[in-house]
């Protein structure tokens, strides 16, 4: 029987992985077993062994229940996925290979391309309301901030942000200017291709929710979006393609790079003077 393992190190997902086969085994347990204790089927508990799938909050708490013990939902909520959408993992493993990243985003400025002062105001909200803690959106910084050294490899990234991103203010007028500024230096990077699709575009622009497409060494493409409180990467080739598609059109449509850039540095000066 083929036995795939796991290097521990390489995700929070592969490392869960290995700690539930390895409590398992100790126990003397089939994945059969295991999953009619705690609800599940064997493939089920097999995905989430082998990496393929992460572990939920539900799935977490019937796993402490039949081991008697906490020790898997201590794992799950060190590791930071209970701050990720599930599924986040599985895309950043593709994000970290990829040789290409386009981006759509709708409402503010895409994760790897935040400024720390902007990142920090937008995590510390959720705080404010009594909705995180102060250890859960620390948790999602020190994610963040490995993320953006994506930017740091020879990759090429393409992002279009609507220009809502631009006059949506998070954290202020100062940390907004700091974050144009920011943009401003990515956009003159020789591999980072910036430009803004505006208001104007009304109707026309193709996509509803953010989108991010992902070129991997094989020249294969993967795609990933959000919705409330889900993500969803896609590998069905005529689905990512249809968004490669609307994607090439929305390139074309959006402004050009020189006047994308003078928008943003307009807006930049905005916040500059109000910020006085």
């Amino acid at each position: 029987m083929n036995r795939k393992e796991l290097d521990p190190d390489s995700s929070p997902t592969a490392k869960f992985g290995v700690l539930l086969r390895e409590a398992r085994e100790a126990r003397g347990w089939t994945q059969e077993h295991l999953g009619g204790l705690i609800g599940y089927s064997a493939v089920h508990i097999s995905a989430v062994e082998t990496g393929r799938k992460p572990p939920t909050s539900r799935f977490v708490k019937r796993l402490d229940g039949a081991f008697e013990t906490d020790r898997f939902e201590r794992e799950w909520r060190q590791s930071g996925q209970r701050i990720l959408f599930e599924g986040f993992d599985q895309y950043a493993a593709k994000e970290r290979e990829s040789v290409a990243i386009r981006i759509f985003e709708l409402d503010m400025v895409p994760g790897i391309l935040q400024h720390p002062d902007y990142s920090t105001a937008y995590e510390m909200a959720p705080v404010l309301r009594g909705e995180a803690t102060q250890e859960e959106a620390d948790r999602r910084l020190d994610v963040l901030a490995g993320r953006q050294r994506l930017l740091d490899r020879p990759a090429t990234v393409h992002a279009i942000l609507d220009e809502s991103v631009l006059r949506r203010r998070i954290g202020g007028p100062e940390v907004m200017a700091r974050q144009l500024q920011h943009l401003e230096e990515l956009a003159a990077r020789p591999r980072f291709i910036l430009q803004i699709a505006p208001y104007t575009l009304g109707e026309s622009r193709p996509f509803s929710h953010s989108v991010t497409l992902l070129t991997l060494p094989t020249r294969t493409m993967v795609g990933y979006t959000e919705t409330l409180g889900r993500s969803v990467l896609e590998r069905d080739s005529e689905v990512v393609a249809r968004w490669a598609g609307q994607y090439d059109r929305l390139q074309v449509d959006a402004l050009t790079r020189p006047d994308s850039v003078a928008m943003i540095r307009e807006a930049r000066k905005d916040y500059e003077r109000h910020a006085r």
